[in-house]
């Protein structure tokens, strides 16, 4: 396997921690830019055109898997013109700008949610569910909670807000943590820039409330607090539509206001099956305590979002994925 993408991005660095091969292409996004930034990166995307194509033409690959973003758009359309078969993958409910165009390229274009069908050609499109990572399917909630030092018979609240943090989620949930420690165990996965102050925030709490919480600046173990968690604090990116299902873990989610509006449509579909609520940025610090306070405090209603959200869960997506692309190289 040979993974392509951006010069410099957090990708390069978990690609490489896998063991995998990485190459970075020149890429940058177009869309929503002024016009001096956008001359520039589509001189990049030229560029990023030129070097995948080149790079195809040496590897020849059997096919082409991508997901998204603009770093993928110039190896899309060099598989295209070396007529290398693409399985473009939409992990998110609304697709972006970069899979509407590779999906006009591709041989085949696989889904989360059977609601995207309708952003393609029916033709092309299979329904595959989101992949999660296979370590996930070992772990149970009593040991993953004994693993992080956690009591089994309390309620544990789950925060984080991706590898960088969310900034928002951070603050409001410091200015509440007391409050909240009183009604559950926390696991609070911060992102490194608000560490360091997480780090204080955490000295300063009483001794019998610091028990009950455990944070980190970023958690590889993902898995243990997805499995340990009654209910997460969470921004809405596309791993909310395939890791909450897996653990049937209800979310309060809190899109991210300052991008594209793929976050707020993946939540509100969370919360149109049931399996979730919604609280806007702006309004999270006032309505952080109350919506937990009513999650937890209706054990009936929390667990009927949970059988929800659990019956949303593709467990076999990952293999569904590896056999659209198996059938695209010819091979059953």
């Amino acid at each position: 396997m040979l993974y392509v993408g951006g010069h410099g991005g957090v990708e390069e660095q978990l690609v490489e921690r896998a063991g995998l091969r990485f190459v970075g292409v020149p890429a940058g996004g177009v869309h929503g830019l002024g016009p001096g930034r956008a001359v520039q990166n589509l001189t990049k995307l030229i560029q990023g055109c030129w070097k995948a194509y080149r790079l195809g033409q040496r590897q020849r690959p059997a096919a082409l898997f991508v997901t998204g973003g603009y770093a993928s758009v110039p190896v899309a359309w060099a598989a295209w013109a070396l007529r290398v078969p693409i399985l473009v993958y939409l992990p998110d409910v609304e697709p972006g700008l970069a899979v509407r165009v590779i999906a006009r390229l591709a041989t085949r274009v696989a889904v989360t949610v059977d609601a995207s069908r309708a952003h393609f050609p029916a033709r092309k499109v299979v329904v595959t569910g989101y992949p999660v990572r296979a370590e996930f399917h070992a772990l149970d909630r009593r040991a993953a909670r004994a693993t992080l030092g956690l009591a089994s018979d309390e309620p544990v609240v789950l925060a984080m807000g991706g590898s960088r943090g969310a900034r928002q989620i951070n603050r409001a949930l410091g200015g509440v943590l007391e409050r909240i420690l009183e009604l559950a165990q926390v696991v609070h996965v911060s992102g490194e820039l608000d560490w360091p102050w997480v780090e204080e925030r955490r000295a300063a709490l009483p001794e019998a409330l610091r028990g009950r919480y455990r944070a980190f600046p970023y958690l590889h173990e993902m898995g243990l607090a997805l499995a340990a968690a009654d209910v997460t604090i969470c921004r809405a990116g596309a791993s909310t539509l395939g890791e909450l299902p897996f653990f049937g873990l209800p979310g309060v989610l809190v899109p991210y206001p300052h991008a594209w509006r793929y976050q707020r449509v993946n939540a509100e579909w969370l919360v149109e099956q049931g399996a979730a609520v919604q609280v806007e940025d702006e309004r999270l610090p006032e309505a952080l305590l109350p919506t937990v306070e009513r999650l937890l405090g209706d054990r009936a209603g929390l667990a009927q979002m949970a059988e929800r959200m659990q019956g949303l869960a593709c467990p076999d997506a990952a293999a569904r994925l590896a056999r659209e692309l198996d059938e695209l190289t010819g091979r059953r």
